[in-house]
């Protein structure tokens, strides 16, 4: 493996890492429940495909980055569509979302 390529994988695994971290902290200080849920999906679906591409451009191509290219499929078939599906039903249960003038600002 050439040093570009090392090079590449590693900002991948960074940048996802980023993403992850963003999103662990959205999920604890975003004031409420579908702030909180964007936040998670950053995680789920950014974050966790960032580290995947890094993890796949490190191994080179051999039947693991086959699989790791059907977990990431899966991953960005899965992840909107589940948050999406929390956010209706929230909604339909009747959580509404924080407005302005409820925080007090």
């Amino acid at each position: 493996m050439t040093l570009v390529f090392y090079i590449a994988g590693w900002i991948f695994l960074i940048l996802g890492s980023f993403f992850c971290i963003v999103g662990g902290v959205g999920i604890l200080r975003l004031p409420d429940f579908y702030s909180r849920l964007h936040g998670a999906g950053i995680t789920d679906t950014l974050g966790a495909g960032l580290i995947f591409i890094g993890l796949m451009i490190q191994s080179g191509f051999n039947l693991v980055t086959v699989k790791m290219i059907m977990i990431v499929f899966f991953l960005y078939l899965t992840s909107p569509t589940a948050t999406h599906a929390i956010a209706k039903a929230a909604r339909i249960s009747g959580l509404n979302p924080l407005l302005k003038d409820e925080e007090g600002k």
